[in-house]
């Protein structure tokens, strides 16, 4: 659940577009559709139009921001009908940046909530990830990544393949993000996973995970609808 708005502080106002720069993992996943539809933070009427079983995590380093550096882990869940189109879209994410929370709200609709994070990064390409909650702890997973760095950019696709939709506070947000950079192989070593906070997708099977180096992502202004 989203922490209720007195416990978000105000911060400065950042709007759209941003450019981000950084680093992180991503893993795309094969579940189950109850698991899906139930425990992945989805609201009952989102849940009700949610369709596939292949699901994504992504941890990102942002090194740089309109904010500021951060970090952010995040879960999508599959496609939500947005008035007879269908969009992935981010049930759950959490951010190290109150001033990320704020504006990704603001400015996309993303359901982000505030945690702290640690990071280590080790010279055997080994790489540990831990979120903390009011001092627990929430998710902590280990990679490893090998294999060539190879040059990968989005705006090969699509652009109805990278559109994103959110729905929060009766508002729906679409956006298509820009992204570039080095990707190379990698493995999710270790996973614990408070399902309480964010969803535990060890049911699962990791269907691919990468290692993003090189990264920068252009974020633009979201198209609004009122639904």
């Amino acid at each position: 659940m989203l922490r209720e708005p007195q416990a978000v502080p105000d911060v400065k106002s950042a709007p759209a577009p941003w450019q981000l720069a950084g680093e992180g993992y991503i893993l795309a996943l094969w579940l189950p559709n109850a698991f899906l539809d139930t425990q992945t933070f989805l609201p009952p009427e989102q849940a009700a139009s949610r369709k596939g079983r292949i699901a994504y995590v992504m941890f990102v380093d942002y090194a740089a921001s309109p904010v500021g550096p951060y970090h952010e882990l995040l879960f999508i869940p599959g496609s939500i009908d947005f008035d007879g189109k269908r969009h992935l879209s981010i049930s759950r994410i959490f951010v190290s940046s109150w001033e990320s929370v704020v504006n990704g709200r603001a400015n996309w609709g993303i359901p982000k909530d505030h945690c702290d994070f640690s990071v280590q990064y080790g010279a055997d390409s080994i790489d540990h990830v831990a979120l903390t909650l009011d001092g627990k702890a929430i998710v902590d997973l280990t990679f490893k990544a090998g294999g060539f760095n190879l040059p990968v950019s989005t705006k090969l696709l699509p652009k109805s393949w990278r559109t994103l939709g959110q729905k929060l506070e009766g508002q729906q947000y679409f956006y298509a993000p820009d992204a570039s950079g080095h990707v190379r192989p990698a493995t999710l070593l270790a996973a614990q996973i408070d399902g309480a906070h964010f969803p535990d997708f060890r049911s699962g099977k990791v269907l691919a995970a990468i290692r993003i180096s090189d990264f920068r992502m252009d974020f633009p202004k979201a198209r609004l609808s009122h639904k």
